[in-house]
């Protein structure tokens, strides 16, 4: 089965597909994260920074990283997400601006208020939603979606408040019952969550909850959480390297 674990910003979605690959012992994609991405790819600039142009950027680099991991692995892997993000955070953008954090009312921005730059965006992020949307209907057999529990995070690093996240979740749902992916929704601590997951799509089990959670914290503390303007390129390059290899 190839199994997406979709949600928004801080729904939890990296840890419990750490915590569920230890548990069940079915491999996990390892494409790099936009975190990972901007220091080369947007050298010192943060995400709330990017252009549009800049975000295309980011959106096909991370796609394409996506669609090498999911090739690589088969047809058993559980995912940490899917392209549908990158396409949907666009889009998004288009509705409410580039820097989430500074619209705090989310006012939608009327078409006709809409600059030039933002019409092109708006135009290039539907065309990559197509090839997007047909790459995820053609990948995934089902997905785990994971409801808006936790508070974002404040790390400084995504642009976000609670309402752009709320409309990301809501247009990430409309989009798989239109593509009629299979999906459900599981909420509860991260326990709960693994126990539901493994029930609803009777997954194999390795090791006990407990492990598979210790584990996975332990892989997620290795994670690299500096902001992306205070990585140098040349150690951002090292690091895409070792991922190449």
């Amino acid at each position: 089965m190839k199994l997406a674990i979709s949600g928004t910003y801080s729904s939890g979605k990296t840890m419990t597909v750490m915590a569920l690959s230890h548990l069940t012992g079915v491999p996990r994609t390892l494409a790099r994260s936009i975190r990972e991405i901007l220091p080369t790819a947007v050298p010192g600039k943060a995400l709330a920074d990017v252009t549009p142009a800049e975000y295309l950027q980011l959106a096909m680099r991370r796609h394409v990283g996506r669609a090498v991991d999911e090739a690589l692995l088969g047809n058993e892997f559980i995912s940490d997400g899917s392209s549908l993000q990158e396409w949907i955070y666009g889009t998004v953008r288009v509705r409410y601006g580039m820097n989430p954090s500074v619209t705090s009312d989310l006012a939608e921005i009327p078409e006709h208020e809409r600059t030039a730059e933002m019409r092109f965006f708006e135009a290039v992020v539907s065309q990559f939603g197509h090839a997007f949307r047909q790459h995820v209907k053609g990948t995934f057999d089902a997905f785990v979606h994971l409801k808006n529990e936790f508070r974002i995070s404040d790390d400084g690093h995504r642009p976000m408040n609670e309402g752009f996240r709320s409309s990301c979740d809501r247009t990430l749902l409309e989009t798989l019952d239109e593509l009629r992916i299979p999906y459900h929704t599981v909420s509860g601590d991260l326990p709960e969550r693994l126990a539901r997951i493994v029930e609803i799509h009777r997954l194999p089990v390795v090791t006990d909850v407990d492990t598979a959670i210790a584990l996975g914290a332990k892989e997620y503390a290795l994670i690299d959480k500096r902001l992306e303007t205070a990585r140098t390129p040349v150690a951002a390059a090292s690091t895409a390297r070792r991922h190449d290899r």
